[in-house]
């Protein structure tokens, strides 16, 4: 793989980043909660931009432009200790605009409001009337569901894009038949155009590989000489005449090598285009499949039915670099794809009920209205947070280091 194609992953976590973040922002808006950073990574900042109180607009320079007890606070606190950022100090100088700022580290981002840990502002315990805390349960939890919801409609809006430019579809023509497989016993030819498969029609060459691949998981043989006998309707290349076949595929074929001995290769990519009208449509319905897929398998993970799969940072850089060079062959039809499979996995990790994830900070709001409004102690609140955001970041090591290692597998 040509390792330019890897920068593809700025634009890509940057979109995901941005769109997330972007949902908090406006809602916080729309709550009359005083957003004091909206930063694309995180600290330490490399530069920002910020409306000045007499007008205009001040850029800040490496963390420059601070008071001292602003800088003092930035130092005491990081995007880990609330929501999207951390808390307010009891008189320290407060600008009502927000601070859009360019950070270091490129591994997310950040929308920074006081009292995200239900922090008291003054000695009387009074909120702060700007502040995420003094905002009622509802409006809270409509800005925390704001980011979740913000990468599910992104994933709606690419899914539909996608279909408008072109779903790239491989027919189920065969490219090549390897010697002494079940296919080529079969008579099976380069370019022979399969039209069903066990008695079910195909419209593309991973029609077969499900079909194919359905079959033989169904069939619990340990045998390593097993074989399953696969129907075949087909039509060689240039004729019009139907042939019916039997292809004895091997349920435990060598590695590098398919069950039929069959593949795709040299067969030219067609491109299936759809009425606009009818794209939105096509890009809800897939997102709805895919999230339902995704969650199927996360429950399978869970109750250790597979194998977890989990890809970091590095494993999504190099996945994206792979991806996009396909885009001269297949279109943008797998990177507008793989984007928004991106973002509804961002948006359902998060909505998970684990602490420091937007949903972990939905739980401990619902909580507070089972205990009929009693909120826990900020202290607590914040401990509770912390340690979750230590899980995740040393899982996030974990994956990473395993990421790195695979990095040529």
């Amino acid at each position: 793989m040509n390792n330019w194609y890897l920068l593809a992953a700025i634009p890509v976590f940057g979109l995901l980043v941005l769109v997330h973040e972007f949902g908090h922002f406006i809602t916080a808006k729309w709550a009359g909660i005083r957003v004091e950073e909206f930063g694309l990574g995180f600290p330490p900042r490399l530069v920002g931009i910020r409306r000045r109180d007499q007008g205009g607009w001040e850029v800040v320079w490496f963390g420059g432009g601070q008071t001292e007890e602003s800088a003092e606070l930035d130092q005491k606190n990081t995007p880990f200790s609330g929501t999207s950022g951390g808390i307010t100090a009891v008189n320290a100088p407060v600008s009502n605009h927000t601070l859009y700022s360019l950070n270091l580290l490129p591994i997310g981002g950040f929308v920074r409001m006081p009292g995200e840990n239900g922090d008291m502002l003054d000695e009387q315990g009074h909120y702060d009337e700007q502040s995420f805390a003094a905002k009622s349960a509802g409006k809270r939890i409509i800005v925390l569901c704001a980011g979740v919801t913000m990468n599910v409609i992104l994933a709606m809006v690419l899914f539909s894009i996608a279909y408008g430019l072109g779903e790239p579809v491989i027919p189920p023509v065969i490219g090549h038949v390897v010697a002494n497989t079940p296919a080529a016993v079969a008579g099976l030819q380069s370019g022979d155009m399969i039209l069903a498969v066990n008695g079910q029609s195909v419209g593309s060459f991973s029609d077969i590989q499900n079909i194919v691949q359905s079959a033989l998981a169904a069939d619990k043989e340990s045998n390593p000489n097993a074989v399953l006998p696969i129907q075949l309707t087909l039509r060689h290349a240039g004729s019009t005449t139907i042939i019916h076949t039997t292809v004895n595929a091997r349920l435990h074929p060598p590695a590098g090598q398919g069950a039929m001995g069959i593949d795709d290769s040299n067969v030219k990519v067609t491109f299936a285009t759809y009425p606009i009208w009818q794209t939105p449509f096509r890009g809800v319905v897939h997102t709805y499949q895919v999230t339902h897929d995704f969650l199927g398998s996360i429950g399978q993970m869970v109750t250790g039915s597979v194998k977890p799969q989990l890809a970091g940072p590095v494993g999504i850089v190099k996945i994206t670099g792979e991806v996009a060079q396909s885009v001269p062959s297949f279109g943008w039809w797998p990177i507008l794809s793989l984007t928004a499979v991106l973002s509804l996995n961002l948006a359902i990790v998060n909505i998970l009920p684990f602490p420091a994830l937007d949903g972990g900070r939905i739980l401990l709001i619902l909580i507070e209205l089972l205990r009929g409004g009693k909120r826990l102690k900020p202290e607590r609140e914040g401990l509770i947070n912390f340690i979750g955001m230590a899980i995740l970041l040393t899982l996030m090591v974990v994956i990473t280091i395993s990421d790195i290692t695979h990095w040529g597998g």
